[in-house]
């Protein structure tokens, strides 16, 4: 059912007007015909809890790598990494604006749940008036933990651009990760959006590592 509502608003954009739209009935119960509307808040509505949480936590995890990028601003220093890092940031932003409005037009929270403050960012807990060590877990699959990103805004020049490039294949691979797991959940991922975005995730992604992988053997 959910495929079906996903190819529906796919026909929509390409069929006439004046071609019916069927709706498939339960088993055994007959099609009906449904307005253009109808299909399309089928599509809206062809979602699940897995593909919410997915949008919601890959937000989260794009924004670290655009807060990453605003650290090779001031501290890289090879042209190709920033260059490369531009291009990451602006895509990532564009992205995190388009799971937003997803999220937004279904009528879904774009906060993750039980988000925390610093979400891998830099960590300025204390206790007992001392500073606690930053923790090296990360907040999800690929993202920096908080001791990484410590590390990372500590170092300069040629260092960084190693340590960044090491943290962003590991960040990519993490959201490759993340698209695979959703995808093992059943009836995950029909919605027309949200599969082509997975599909852009995996190419775009892959191919970068690709790139940043070249770039630290040059280093």
């Amino acid at each position: 059912m959910l495929l079906v509502a996903g190819l529906i608003a796919v026909a929509l954009s390409c069929a006439p007007q004046t071609v019916p739209i069927f709706q498939p009935g339960a088993p055994g119960a007959p099609s009906r015909v449904i307005t253009a509307g109808e299909a399309l808040e089928l599509a809206r509505t062809s979602f699940t809890e897995d593909d919410v949480g997915f949008m919601q936590h890959m937000i989260v995890h794009h924004a670290q790598a655009v807060e990453m990028v605003g650290l090779l601003e001031t501290r890289g220093a090879n042209p190709r990494v920033k260059l490369l890092g531009r291009r990451i940031a602006l895509s990532q932003e564009a992205e995190m604006a388009l799971m937003r409005d997803w999220l937004t037009e279904r009528g879904q929270s774009t906060d993750m749940p039980d988000m925390h403050a610093g979400h891998g960012g830099m960590d300025h807990s204390a206790h007992m008036g001392h500073a606690m060590p930053a923790s090296e877990t990360p907040l999800m699959t690929g993202m920096l933990s908080p001791a990484q990103m410590q590390r990372l805004a500590a170092a300069q020049g040629a260092d960084f651009d190693r340590l960044f490039l090491t943290g962003m294949i590991q960040h990519h691979q993490g959201a490759l990760d993340m698209v695979a797991e959703l995808l093992e959940h059943p009836n995950a991922a029909q919605d027309t959006m949200l599969s082509d975005f997975t599909t852009s995730v995996v190419a775009d992604q892959s191919t970068e590592i690709l790139r940043m992988q070249s770039l630290l053997s040059d280093l």
